[in-house]
């Protein structure tokens, strides 16, 4: 008799291994979950950029009613005294921006129709053991009474005027914690008033910091009755200042509260001292 065949075994299957089967939907998990992930990154909301803006300032900078996600949108900058002021100021129109990733960091571009004839643009980087900013040759305009809403001690003088702001070589960089800056920025205050005093306005100035590892501050008047000068350096993360404010003969009546105030009155000078 004829000893009966056993059926072939099938290769393809004595082959397989455990779980091969299910790869396909691994797979499909797998880029289910990738998809997932990036649509959440693309579309995250506005409100988490808003929220760290808040955290980072400790409340003094907010964006407000919020539009759009963290990568294109738009919302109300607000300024604030922080936590437990009551000090606030809105800017008068709606700040928008757009952030975008780039190698090692990202570009972000700011414009508001009140302040920005051209968009400001930075360029984000990130760097071994902090991070640097590196900001575009540029130009912007903007409400003084804007700094009402810091709080003391600018709630108290309420200064009235246009701040015209350009950047020149301007870059920033945090390292090891610690700050350094190139560059120069320019802040001029024109056509400054204040509720302290009934002369309006009172002159114009301008604010130069040039950058380094100990970047120095200079004051000086540009026009007006109310002269101001002086000269600074920030020495570690403290600013160190000192500068004098006086007023042309004709004009000390109108300005003699002002004077008493922003700084220690020695005759007719007015010492001003920070740091």
């Amino acid at each position: 008799m004829k000893a009966l065949s056993r059926p072939a075994r099938s290769t393809a299957a004595g082959s397989a291994r455990p779980g091969t089967a299910r790869s396909p939907r691994a797979w499909a998990l797998a880029g289910a979950l990738a998809g997932g992930l990036l649509t959440l990154v693309l579309a995250a909301p506005a409100h988490w950029l808003a929220a760290g803006l808040e955290r980072a300032s400790q409340g003094q900078l907010q964006l407000r009613e919020p539009r759009g996600t963290v990568w294109t949108g738009s919302a109300r900058l607000v300024l604030t005294g922080g936590a437990g002021s009551r000090d606030q100021l809105a800017l008068p129109s709606r700040v928008q921006w757009q952030l975008r990733p780039a190698w090692l960091g990202a570009r972000i571009q700011l414009s508001a129709a009140c302040c920005t004839p051209q968009p400001l643009q930075a360029r984000l980087r990130l760097r071994w053991q902090g991070l640097e900013a590196q900001f575009q040759d540029q130009q912007s305009q903007w409400p003084a009474d804007l700094l009402t809403g810091l709080g003391t001690p600018w709630n108290t003088a309420q200064i009235q005027g246009q701040l015209l702001l350009r950047t020149q070589g301007l870059r920033l960089q945090w390292l090891a914690g610690r700050g350094r800056s190139e560059g120069q920025l320019q802040l001029d205050a024109l056509g400054v008033s204040s509720r302290l005093s009934t002369l309006r306005p009172m002159g114009s100035y301008r604010l130069v910091i040039d950058g380094g590892d100990s970047p120095t501050v200079t004051l000086s008047t540009l026009e007006g009755h109310l002269q101001l000068s002086g000269s600074g350096q920030w020495v570690g993360q403290r600013l160190r200042f000192r500068g004098e404010a006086t007023a042309t003969p004709e004009r000390e009546a109108a300005l003699a509260n002002f004077l008493n105030i922003i700084g220690r009155r020695s005759g007719a000078r007015s010492l001003i001292s920070l740091g």
